[in-house]
């Protein structure tokens, strides 16, 4: 660590009323009202500032100090945050899409649930003028560029600038980092748990006991990657072109079982398609699946909007990502399916009458629906016990009689 006395002088204290009127006259700007001006709060020292959902979109915070600064739900968007130190910053749901962070420190800082997609998080260093020794690197003690020990949760990185970058012990649970670029990124130790890693770019990386459980890496590039002791239990890789049942193509075992629901039984036959991977089959909106028996099937990212799914037994099935909107899922069970990230917005979750004064009722017994989206779902009565909610987003659904998780205290 160098001397205060020749470190930059360049780092700046502003009263917290000047402060709050650039935040404000910055949201003025955005609007095009009278007296906006865009905020220019570059090496201020915002060190434990109060900012939550602050709109800052397009803002100067060049080498701004924002250690241990609440930021939740702050807009960024496309803002210059080069040679920033977020350490220890809460980000939680804040949205820095395609904002300039090369160079930003952000060891320790909680962005789960954040949009980082199209952010420039590279390696960056931030040269300042000084008054007696002319040009002189700013730096922020430890290495730019890090995100060691950084909380991701669920955050949306697709298309992020990451070559290079630390991230070491970085948990990355169910993050969306397809087609990042993680090229010689250092990623030892960290937790990439259920991520997407679709088309990523991880040449050269260092990955020596990451744990990757569940990922997914359908055409990630991992040539030259280090992966030495790595965990990659249930990775999804991409499946075959074709998937066969019983020597018949998956796509007319579907729809047979389509003919069998529509004839009630008197045509067709009911697909049996446990552990089937149906990806492969791209879409099922629509489609007319009544009574499914597919047990640990994968759908990963698949669309099945509108689908009729009543009664259809998904135990323990990869949903992860899927477009459930508007789907008919009354009755079915679905106790340890995967679902995080999944899009249930105006679903049916309800229970299913299958006879006078007889119901059955949703099952999502310790289904994990992090990240997930049941904005405006019916599901009165449904069974979440032991599910997990975290991130979810549930403004708007009819949850009346439900078994919920403990957390929910009910």
């Amino acid at each position: 660590m160098r001397p205060a006395s020749s470190r930059p002088s360049l780092i700046r204290s502003l009263h917290p009323s000047v402060v709050r009127e650039a935040v404000e006259a910055h949201a003025r700007f955005l609007k095009g009202l009278p007296a906006g001006r865009r905020a220019v709060l570059s090496y201020v020292n915002l060190n434990n500032y109060e900012l939550d959902g602050a709109e800052l979109s397009e803002a100067d915070l060049t080498g701004a100090l924002l250690g241990g600064a609440s930021l939740r739900g702050v807009r960024l968007i496309r803002a210059t945050l080069y040679g920033a130190d977020l350490r220890d910053a809460d980000l939680r749901e804040a949205n820095l899409s395609r904002a300039d962070m090369r160079g930003a420190c952000l060891r320790g800082s909680n962005l789960s649930g954040a949009d980082l997609s199209g952010c420039d998080l590279r390696e960056g260093i931030t040269a300042v003028q000084d008054d007696s020794k002319g040009l002189r690197i700013l730096d922020h003690t430890k290495r730019p560029g890090e995100l060691d020990y950084a909380l991701l949760q669920g955050a949306n990185l697709s298309g992020a600038q990451m070559s290079g970058a630390f991230a070491r012990k970085a948990d990355f649970t169910d993050a969306d980092l397809s087609n990042v670029s993680l090229q010689g990124a250092k990623l030892s130790n960290a937790c990439l748990d259920g991520a997407d890693l679709s088309g990523a770019n991880l040449q050269s990386a260092d990955m020596t006991k990451a744990s990757l459980r569940r990922a997914v890496m359908v055409g990630a590039d991992i040539s030259g990657a280090d992966l030495t002791a790595a965990d990659l239990t249930e990775v999804l890789r991409a499946p075959p072109p074709i998937i066969y049942i019983d020597d018949l193509p998956l796509n007319e075992v579907v729809e047979a079982h389509e003919l069998f629901c529509r004839s009630h039984g008197a045509e067709g036959k009911a697909a049996q398609a446990r552990g089937v991977d149906f990806r492969p089959l791209k879409r099922l909106k629509n489609r007319r699946l009544s009574g499914l028996v597919a047990p640990e099937a994968v759908f990963f990212g698949m669309d099945l909007e509108g689908a009729q799914l009543q009664a259809a037994n998904l135990v323990g099935a990869d949903l992860r990502g899927t477009k459930l909107r508007g789907a008919d899922l009354r009755g079915a069970r679905l106790m340890g399916a995967q679902l995080a990230r999944a899009d249930l917005t105006n679903a049916k979750l309800g229970p299913l009458k299958i006879a006078e004064d007889r119901v059955l009722r949703t099952d999502l017994t310790r289904a994990v629906l992090r990240g997930a989206d049941l904005r405006g779902a019916s599901a009165p009565r449904v069974r979440l016990l032991e599910a997990d909610l975290t991130r979810a987003k549930l403004d708007g659904t009819d949850l009346r009689g439900a078994e919920l998780p403990a957390i929910f205290g009910v």
